[in-house]
């Protein structure tokens, strides 16, 4: 191994214990237990040198928000001083939603900005009307919570960001994991230019991004140039909210076209750029059978047009708190099904929803919010039937304990199973979604923001689909069936049921 694969390796380290530091750190199970947060190391340009293995959303989103934020900074006349961290959640620059609230951190040498240090981390609740932020009804972004531009973090920006977070005891815990899993990279990155030299570092990191790219180009050569076309839908309502690509793949590279796609909507569905190309990458990256760093080399192969002013590409201030946990699973999903049409190997739909479950009230003398999302069926494989009750695509998260849950909030677990026969049905079934029910102690209120629930994961070669999901709430006996997208108040000992999809299947039974 050469000098500047084994300095690759190290940053990619660097990266990947920056995320230990803050999963440990954090407060809120979320983050804690479900480790909904990523984390990467920049070189002084922006370009992405190493990332952990965290959230596809979260990574791929850091290509675009980086970029973003770094020009930001600059138009602005902002910089950043040793020890200085600047924060951000506007998901018009950092590329996901207000949930996502992204810190970004340089490391000096010798008096200039050698590189930077950024994670982003889902924080539970980030003000606006709805506990929980990603609110089903918002129909602008200020609706959806606070709306943090990039700053350089002060006593005082923490005091206004307190403020407006419902439990901001929970978030200030989280912010500061996050600040000190920068403080660990910043450290990591200064033991690294000790050991090998600021100009052997940064030799290594170019050619650990010229190798991701030609390895990426390699694997290029090996598919079938040609333009390839899919749509599939998002649910508001009964309305049909269509996403169409047409991916026209080269020996140079990858163009997804998006044009035909919905235009922007006053619903909480938009997905902003850094969203959309994330989704696309992960597809793109998941198919390739190669061995490739998620570099800015990787990166650099893909380019998007998202018609402006269209679902996948809104005009500032649309709501996108939706966008990035449903609208990017279908991004993934209409991605997948046109890679489909050439590379025999792509599996069925998966579940195709993060099913997220927002709850929170007034429980003794202060407010609280919890959110999870519930996994799903995967899709039939090529070769084997799909994994069943597991996060996939566009979310990597873990499940919240049940115990940890019922330790720190007021409401406990009732069912926590799979969903028998909720599959499509084939040669090679998909996964079997999961039956996951609770009672609630106090009144609380639950947002739901899910997908899935009429229009259902689709199989591939003759496979069925997989069932879509239901959410129930059971109230004085009464047994209610919800949509896909709701808020409500529950009473004492209200209980939810949530059913998730299963995966469809690959290949026709014989």
């Amino acid at each position: 191994m050469t000098d500047w694969e084994i300095i690759g390796k190290a940053t990619q380290f660097i990266a990947e214990e920056m995320g230990v530091a803050l999963k440990r750190s954090a407060i809120s199970p979320n983050i804690r237990e479900r480790m909904d947060h990523s984390c990467a190391v920049l070189d002084s340009e922006g370009r992405i040198i190493a990332q952990a293995e965290h959230i596809p959303v979260h990574l791929g989103s850091f290509k675009i928000g980086s970029r973003n934020i770094i020009n930001y900074m600059k138009e602005n006349n902002i910089k950043m001083n040793e020890n200085e961290m600047l924060i951000t959640n506007d998901p018009y620059i950092s590329g996901t939603h207000l949930n996502d609230v992204t810190i970004i951190a340089p490391v000096y040498d010798q008096g200039k900005i050698f590189c930077y240090v950024i994670n982003k981390a889902h924080n539970v609740d980030v003000g606006g009307p709805v506990f929980g932020s990603l609110n089903p009804d918002a129909r602008n972004l200020y609706q959806e919570g606070l709306i943090i531009p990039p700053v350089i973090i002060t006593p005082d920006i923490i005091k206004i960001i307190l403020s407006n977070f419902k439990d901001p005891e929970t978030a200030k815990g989280d912010l500061n994991a996050q600040i000190s899993a920068n403080r660990m990279g910043i450290s990591r990155i200064k033991e690294l230019k000790t050991k090998y030299g600021s100009e052997e570092i940064l030799s290594s990191w170019d050619s650990l991004i010229s190798h991701s790219r030609e390895l990426s180009l390699m694997a290029l050569k090996e598919w079938k140039s040609g333009e390839y076309r899919s749509t599939d839908y998002l649910e508001k309502g009964i309305e049909k909210i269509n996403i169409d690509i047409n991916l026209k793949i080269s020996d140079k590279g990858i163009v997804a076209d998006f044009e035909g796609t919905h235009g922007e909507i006053e619903y909480p569905l938009n997905a902003v750029e850094g969203v959309t190309f994330s989704a696309v990458a992960f597809a793109i990256r998941s198919a390739m059978r190669y061995s490739i760093p998620t570099n800015d080399g990787f990166y650099s192969i893909i380019s998007i047009k998202a018609p402006y002013r269209s679902l996948v590409n809104p005009e500032k201030n649309y709501p996108v708190s939706g966008g990035n946990v449903e609208t990017t699973q279908r991004i993934a999903d209409v991605t997948l099904r046109a890679l489909s049409e050439f590379l025999p190997y792509i599996p069925a739909a998966s579940s195709g929803t993060m099913m997220n479950i927002m709850l929170g009230g007034k429980y003794g003398n202060k407010y609280w919010s919890y959110y999870e999302t519930i996994g799903g069926g995967n899709g039939g494989r090529h070769d084997s039937i799909g994994e069943s009750g597991i996060h996939s695509n566009m979310t990597n998260t873990l499940n919240t304990p049940v115990e940890i849950a019922e330790k720190e909030y007021p409401f406990f677990f009732t069912k926590n199973n799979l969903r028998k026969n909720s599959y499509g049905r084939g040669k090679y079934h998909g996964g079997e979604g999961i039956v996951r029910s609770f009672k609630v102690r106090s009144r609380t209120y639950i947002s739901v923001i899910a997908d899935r629930f009429i229009i259902p994961p689709w199989g591939l070669h003759g496979g069925f689909p997989g069932k879509t999901g239901k959410i129930y709430i059971i109230s004085n006996g009464r047994k209610k069936s919800m949509p896909s997208k709701f808020s409500a108040v529950l009473e004492e000992n209200d209980e939810v049921i949530v059913e998730t999809p299963g995966g469809a299947a690959y290949g026709e039974k014989q």
